[in-house]
């Protein structure tokens, strides 16, 4: 059997950083700017970058509705902006999102650039380093939500199905157990 291709959003945001975290974790990795590149791909990640510029470039590329259709049959994985992709609503402000994953995401929650910060978090397999760059927080998480972690009581790292979504950067650590997570959802 082929090993599976996972794509990476590469209109905005730290694409490379994702593709060095996914070929540490086992994976293999190619860049995506066309709807033609998005179906040659098992699974997606979006990456981090600046939502309201991302979602204006996926309008503009013509990647919106094919993304949110291949979201509804192949996996997903959105770290910051990302996450916010992935919503079923998103607040401060609204904007329009993919609605692949039953979570409400406020944008910017934990503040500006300045208030970036590196914490630790538990998870399985013990404590995780998590990079918060102007991240935004799960306000609310549906039934069939499961939350991998928290960060001072809100979650921070969740999936639903086949879709995963993390409010902080995963990529920007050697950490690997996130990005593998992810890998394991691809059959």
């Amino acid at each position: 059997m082929a090993p599976k291709t996972i794509g990476i959003l590469a209109l905005q945001g730290d694409f490379e950083a994702h593709r060095k975290a996914l070929e540490r974790a086992g994976g293999r990795a190619v860049e995506v700017r066309t709807a033609l590149e998005l179906a040659g791909v098992d699974a997606l990640v979006l990456p981090g970058g600046e939502t309201t510029t991302m979602l204006k470039l996926l309008r503009e590329e013509g990647l919106f509705e094919p993304l949110r259709q291949f979201g509804e049959r192949r996996p997903i994985f959105g770290t910051c902006a990302g996450a916010i992709l992935l919503a079923s609503r998103v607040t401060h402000p609204q904007q329009e999102s993919l609605g692949l994953m039953d979570i409400d995401v406020e944008r910017n929650a934990y503040g500006r650039q300045l208030d970036s910060h590196v914490t630790h978090l538990e998870a399985e397999g013990g404590p995780l380093e998590a990079v918060f760059i102007r991240a935004p927080i799960i306000r609310r998480a549906g039934s069939e939500v499961r939350v991998l972690a928290s960060y001072n009581g809100d979650p921070v790292w969740v999936e639903q199905g086949i879709h995963m979504a993390a409010t902080f950067h995963p990529e920007l650590t050697a950490d690997a157990r996130v990005h593998k997570l992810f890998l394991d959802k691809i059959k």
